[in-house]
């Protein structure tokens, strides 16, 4: 875990962020390795940094990273690549994966089994962005650090 400075974003310049960042090869185990590193990272930036960190985050922030990567290791051959950031008050689960597709949100539907996660993330976070990359695609969530009342299920569409 470290800190680095800050790129092409709305933070100042002179800014910097608490990332972490990690390669996932495999099945099962790599989603809770995923999830584990969520928590520690935000655990060392509340009692290491200082910054206010809600339970709640860590706790949505873990769901949020849970079913991102298990649609990246469900959908798309090779590893996967997950980085977590804080910036200001919000941390950023990005997890790029090799498939190019695009996920598409599916409307809502209590009979169906399965297929929840990318609902479950857009429900759940703030902000939620996928894009093509040279090579497969990066989705972006981005999760309130600390509890704010009515924001709960605010979020932007893909």
């Amino acid at each position: 875990m470290g800190s680095g400075p800050v790129g092409e974003d709305d933070t100042a310049p002179d800014a910097r962020v608490l990332q972490t960042a990690v390669a996932l090869e495999g099945d099962g185990p790599c989603i809770a390795q995923a999830r584990h590193l969520a928590a520690g990272f935000l655990g060392h930036a509340r009692s290491g940094q200082g910054v206010p960190v809600s339970q709640r985050a860590v706790d949505l922030t873990q769901l949020v990273v849970s079913e991102l990567v298990t649609n990246a290791r469900k959908y798309a051959p090779g590893p996967v690549l997950m980085e977590l950031r804080i910036m200001g008050e919000v941390v950023e689960v990005v997890v790029w994966d090799s498939d190019p597709v695009l996920p598409v949100v599916r409307a809502p539907d209590a009979d169906r089994v399965g297929q929840h996660g990318l609902e479950i993330v857009m429900a759940v976070a703030q902000g939620v962005e996928a894009r093509r990359e040279s090579v497969g695609k990066r989705i972006t969530a981005r999760i309130a650090l600390a509890d704010v009342p009515g924001r709960a299920g605010i979020r932007d569409k893909l």
